[in-house]
Formats: C-alpha cells, structure tokens, sequence
C-alpha cells in the first residue's frame, strides 16, 4: 500500500476548489479550511474580513501511484486565474489569493517548475502572483463549507459560479474523473 500524500492549495474560495478536485481519481480527501495566516482556529467571519492572513484552501489527501502532485497542479492552473492578486472573480481579499503551501521540498520544487512553466508558455496575459510558501497549520473551516456544491448545488452562487468550473474541468480531465 502506498503512502499518501497531502496538497494545500488556495486559488479563491474553497468551495470552488473543493467541488473539482473531489472528483479527482486518486484523491481521496477534500477539506475545505484556511493556512497561511497568523490567526489560530480561526472563524470563517474572521477570514472574511481579511485581517488574518489566512487564505481559504483546499487540503487533499492523494494516491501519488494513482495522480501525482504535478498533476493535481495542473488541475489548479487550469481552474482558476493564477493572475489576480488577492482576488478571484467577483471574491476580493488576501483570503482569496492564489497560494501552493508546499509539504516539503519535492512539493515546492514542482510549484516551482509548475509557475515558471505557465509564465513562459505566456497562456495568460498576466503575470503568474501564485504564492508559492512552506506549509505551516490547516485550519478545517466549519462544518457548512465542507462538501458545499454538492449540498447546495440549487442556490445562485453554485449555479453561476461553481458549476461552470466543474463543467470546464469535467470536460478537459475526463479521463481523470473518478468512475
């Protein structure tokens, strides 16, 4: 039995994140919560407001025999825009920043590679601000975030904003979809 791995990831708000890569083959795990701050346990209400230094994140556990980390990289770049600092969409704030909080130093050397390969390949007309900073503590967000586009799929915010990520994704990593 392989070891698994984990991947903490921050690219806007977690529910966006949560409901692609829980679909992901070789992902067993998706929690939705906040890193990178200072704030101990802290609340959603805290990290709204943007004073804690938290982003909201994602953190897998994966099969590395069944997706590697480039690959779950891969995935991140593709669904969302690594060229907004401190916003994604309409979500604006250093809790919605695009972050890679590395595990150790295989991790950080693939972000690495992975941002400096985007920026060369010029596929945005901005430059890449993908944090890319040494993992420290993950902090689960409240019960309510977790699994949301799966639970809300109906209200506004899930059909405008998460479905068509999830439809993006869904159509480009089929042959990475769980069956």
């Amino acid at each position: 039995m392989t070891e698994k791995e984990i991947a903490t990831l921050a690219g806007g708000c977690f529910w966006c994140l949560e409901a692609v890569f829980e679909q992901l083959n070789g992902v067993e795990k998706v929690e939705s919560g906040y890193s990178g701050g200072t704030v101990a346990n802290p609340s959603y209400s805290q990290v709204s407001r943007g004073t804690t230094g938290h982003a909201e994140v994602v953190q897998l556990t994966f099969d590395p025999q069944v997706i590697t980390f480039k690959e779950i990289l891969e995935v991140f770049f593709t669904i969302h825009d690594p060229t907004t600092l401190n916003r994604q969409g309409a979500d604006v704030g250093p809790q919605y920043r695009s972050a890679i909080f590395y595990h150790d130093q295989e991790q950080k050397a693939l972000a690495e590679q992975a941002t400096q390969d985007i920026s060369t390949a010029q596929i945005w007309d901005a430059p890449i601000v993908t944090e890319v900073a040494p993992f420290t503590v993950f902090y689960r967000a409240e019960d309510y975030h977790q699994e949301y586009f799966r639970r809300n799929g109906g209200q506004p915010y899930c059909r405008v904003i998460i479905a068509p990520k999830v439809a993006k994704f869904r159509k480009v990593y089929l042959a990475k979809l769980k069956k």
